[in-house]
């Protein structure tokens, strides 16, 4: 049986090459499935810790009752980026896998990930092929987003998801193979420990959404590759703990939007784009958010 942590990560996981760090918020049922599945994602035992943001439901204490679980409670509800780093930090582990709790793996794909990573010894992050509980094809590798393909996509993609602005930015065209990406989604991410160190982690400044985004960028300027892995596979269930909150999930994926897209167009004479990006950006999520939020990101 696994104990609690500080939250000042006072404690430390035992050592392993690959650690897992799950942030939870009341996660209900689907971190049971997420650690079963994770039992035969690979052949090697693996450490997991749950940064905790403050769960109600009692299901991360419950799961301590498992080996090589420990729960970390941050204090507070910081976001899944801040919550995030406070989990890498307690383990000392050269590989960081960061997953969401409402993920399910599929036997065998974290040990090809970690092979993976051994074929690009350049990568910082490698992420898998991720499929819906639908059984779709997410697209979970997918291009920067420029201040043109952002504008198309957030003005076409919830009317008309084939235009070409969203198909560049998803990469629907590209085959699916094993390839860099501009970024990776954070759903379920195999991070090299020194990368993410390098870069500072996630940048707290995204409370949720976007950290992602951010973080492959920046690891790709720093000359880490984002590698994109579909020979390893997971069901990304959705947001159990965001379902009930969609209206407030809609707002801040806008503003995490903005906040990415502000910092990547910055000083005077960018000034006017910046404002039209924000008007444009809050009037998008009001026109979703009177649809019942039904926009796609």
């Amino acid at each position: 049986m696994s104990a609690a942590v500080n939250s000042d990560g006072s404690s430390t996981v035992p050592p392993a090459s690959v650690a897992v760090v799950t942030v939870t918020y009341s996660p209900g049922a689907t971190l049971g499935s997420f650690l079963d599945s994770l039992q035969k994602a690979s052949d090697h035992p693996v450490p997991v810790v749950l940064a905790d943001n403050g769960s109600h439901d009692g299901a991360p204490e419950a799961a301590t009752a498992r080996d090589n679980v420990t729960l970390l409670r941050t204090g507070a509800n910081l976001g899944f980026g801040q919550a995030a780093n406070r989990g890498v930090a307690v383990t000392g582990s050269e590989w960081v896998v960061i997953a969401n709790p409402d993920v399910v793996w599929a036997p065998g794909s974290l040990d090809e990930l970690m092979a993976a990573a051994q074929r690009w010894p350049r990568a910082g992050s490698l992420g898998p092929l991720i499929r819906t509980d639908a059984g779709d094809l997410y697209p979970s590798a997918r291009a920067l987003p420029s201040l043109g393909q952002g504008i198309g996509h957030a003005l076409l993609g919830s009317r008309w998801p084939s235009n070409p602005w969203s198909a560049g930015y998803r990469r629907d065209n590209d085959a699916i193979a094993e390839r860099p990406a501009g970024w990776l989604s954070g759903s379920c991410l195999l991070i090299r420990r020194a990368a993410f160190d390098a870069v500072g982690g996630f940048d707290p400044a995204y409370f949720m959404y976007f950290e992602d985004v951010d973080l492959g960028d920046r690891l790709g300027r720093a000359g880490w590759q984002n590698v994109y892995v579909p020979s390893a596979e997971v069901v990304h269930l959705g947001g159990h703990s965001t379902s009930k909150r969609r209206s407030d999930m809609l707002a801040e994926h806008h503003r995490s939007a903005w906040t990415y897209l502000a910092r990547r167009y910055p000083g005077p004479r960018w000034a006017p784009v910046r404002w039209l990006l924000y008007a444009g950006l809050q009037l998008r999520a009001r026109i979703l958010d009177a649809k019942d939020g039904k926009g796609k990101r």
